[in-house]
């Protein structure tokens, strides 16, 4: 079967559920709002990880601790964070998004109050665990109640609407996070966190009502959730998605992972313009988000926005490895690594709408596996680059060259 005729029957199949499931219109004045506290919440894990990149060098020196070891501790939030992610998209499809969502962000607030005394690597690896359950809950729930009031073509641009919030996280994060350190130590770095995490906490409460009605809740029953799981990994259409989105996630978690010992041990940036290359990556993903939210529907669809994007990635992450390998110019370097990384603002919107558009009785549980999927296949990415003991230049670009690729292949697979 053609690549083109698979392609339009994953189109009409997610138009025939979307008919049957179609959610209320939400007004313009709500909207920005939800834009703003969803991508916020959306945005944790990138904020939790991004604002103390700058200081994993220094924490290092400060814990008496090696540099894989300061890693483990990005690498244990992340398969924490994919981990739990499976537990609170069920739950909330059973109990709602509210009550779900409320208990992670104490346990976030929590978590990071932790971290900022932890006395050891080893309390710091546990503190990041627990940051990881608050987390999760703001990562999946946002894309489930997404997805609980959008559909279509709406729903991929309100996900790249949220590619904003999502984008200024890694603009702003690693410029607070440098800045601190150029003031206090690393510790504030937690404290600014907890912060954020008590802000999102009380506008939860406040500001965002239950989006799943009591009559669209699943049953809370764990057969019944294995059900759905096992419609999910059989659903070949969904996991073509997010088998796409999760390796292009790791292509720039690896970039995420390794880039403040590549640009600051190898090429001599400091915190303070490490952070201000890692905010203009970000810029990019802001950017390219809101030019895929104005093309989808209008130039081009969500499949070839997502084709056209990969793609890029792929010829993006081989130039980071030829820089790598040939020692060819920082400039050209960081040129290459912009165009991997804005390609992450279309890839996610679109793959995820893709994804989701024929889940909505499961939008918590179809959310959680993506999560999954993207966080642990991240969180492995990054921890088969620093194997060698040390993260270099060339180990980055050819973890990121091996899963942009495998995106791209993903997608062009054939279906029988």
């Amino acid at each position: 079967m053609s690549i083109t005729h698979g392609d339009a029957q994953d189109r009409q199949r997610v138009a025939t559920a979307e008919s049957t499931d179609v959610p209320k219109p939400v007004n313009l004045g709500r909207r920005a709002r939800l834009a703003l506290l969803l991508g916020s919440l959306s945005a944790f894990g990138a904020l939790t990880i991004d604002m103390y990149l700058p200081a994993m060098p220094s924490m290092a020196h400060q814990l008496h601790t090696s540099a894989p070891l300061v890693q483990m501790t990005l690498t244990a939030f992340v398969v924490g964070l994919a981990l739990f992610q499976v537990i609170v998209g069920p739950l909330s499809d059973a109990w709602g998004r509210r009550r779900p969502l409320l208990a992670g962000m104490a346990l976030y607030l929590a978590g990071s109050l932790w971290c900022a005394l932890a006395p050891t690597v080893g309390y710091l690896i546990a503190g990041r665990i627990l940051q990881s359950l608050g987390a999760a809950a703001g990562t999946v729930l946002a894309r489930a109640i997404v997805r609980d009031l959008f559909s279509g073509t709406a729903m991929t641009r309100f996900f790249s609407t949220l590619m904003v919030v999502n984008g200024v996280a890694p603009v702003v994060a690693p410029v607070i996070g440098g800045q601190l350190l150029a003031l206090t130590t690393w510790r504030a770095v937690f404290l600014v966190l907890a912060a954020v995490g008590a802000v999102l906490l009380l506008a939860v409460v406040f500001a965002l009502p239950e989006s799943l009605p009591d009559a669209k809740r699943a049953p809370a029953h764990l057969r019944a959730t294995l059900r759905t799981f096992r419609t999910l990994v059989t659903d070949l259409h969904y996991l073509r998605y997010v088998l796409a989105a999760a390796l292009m996630f790791a292509a720039v978690f690896a970039y995420i992972s390794g880039s403040s010992f590549v640009l600051q041990d190898a090429y001599g940036l400091t915190a303070q313009q490490f952070s201000l290359v890692f905010g203009l990556n970000g810029l990019g993903i802001v950017l390219l988000g809101q030019v895929s939210g104005w093309l989808v529907g209008r130039a081009a669809d969500e499949h070839t926005l997502l084709r056209v994007s990969l793609t890029v990635a792929t010829l993006g992450s081989a130039g980071v490895l030829t820089c790598a390998v040939l020692g060819l110019p920082l400039p050209l370097l960081l040129t290459c690594l912009f165009l991997v990384v804005s390609m992450l603002g279309i890839v996610l919107a679109n793959a995820t709408s893709l994804a989701l558009g024929g889940h909505g009785s499961a939008a918590g549980a179809a959310s959680s596996l993506q999560g999954l999927l993207q966080f642990l296949v991240g969180g492995l990415a990054a921890s088969a680059m620093s194997l060698p003991g040390q993260v270099t230049a060339v180990a980055m670009g050819t973890t990121m060259a091996i899963c942009a690729a495998a995106a791209l292949a993903v997608l062009h697979a054939r279906r029988t």
